[in-house]
């Protein structure tokens, strides 16, 4: 493990690994390095505390996504046909850690976690902005603020929905977030053909 890409994922695998088994909240950065046979100074040059870690993984969706643009045919679709798609999508790369990925935000979210809760704000506006890229969005201001805002809500509201979504490949995520989409017409044409809604693995849902 001497490449330093390989070495970051091995970590945040580990970690991952670790929380299945007891949770989030009791993995230690000194268990991690344990488990790899690697000392704490290695993981302090890649993660300066656990917190990076789940930007790192966060991350790992946020790549999800881009390359689903590379995808095929992905240009064909409409604005909102494009923004449901690479929204699944993010959510797909997370569904194999989806309790422990709600574990994260749960500790984000515990009172006295400001500075955390601030990080994830900017962490959220970050991956609101690489969607809107990867959706080909260009507008300006001042349309750009409420475009920005409504897609805001609508990425936190779906990414509620999955965390706790039981449903078959998050098909209710998936028709909670088309309807969502449907319902900001205003802001993303309602033209061309409306394909079904995709499952978290980005297969059209019968």
């Amino acid at each position: 493990m001497t490449n330093r890409s390989d070495l970051e994922q091995s970590i945040v695998d580990t970690a991952l690994m670790l929380a299945e088994e007891k949770g989030w909240e009791s993995v230690r950065l000194h268990q991690v390095a344990e488990v790899l046979h690697i000392s704490l100074d290695e993981i302090r040059l890649h993660f300066r505390e656990k917190e990076e870690l789940i930007d790192a993984w966060f991350d790992h969706a946020d790549k999800a996504m881009l390359q689903t643009r590379e995808t095929e045919g992905f240009d064909q679709g409409g604005t909102r046909e494009k923004l449901h798609l690479l929204i699944m999508k993010w959510l797909s790369a997370l569904q194999p850690h989806r309790r422990v990925t709600r574990q994260m935000i749960a500790g984000k979210l515990e009172p006295g976690h400001i500075h955390y809760q601030v990080q994830g704000l900017l962490r959220v506006s970050r991956t609101v902005q690489w969607l809107r890229e990867a959706a080909g969005i260009s507008s300006t201001l001042p349309w750009r603020a409420l475009e920005e805002t409504v897609l805001t809500a609508i990425y936190l509201a779906t990414f509620t929905k999955w965390i706790f979504d039981d449903s078959d490949g998050s098909i209710s995520t998936s028709r909670f977030l088309q309807e969502s989409l449907d319902a900001a017409c205003g802001l993303y044409p309602c033209n061309g053909h409306q394909k079904r809604p995709h499952s978290a693995d980005g297969t059209s849902a019968r």
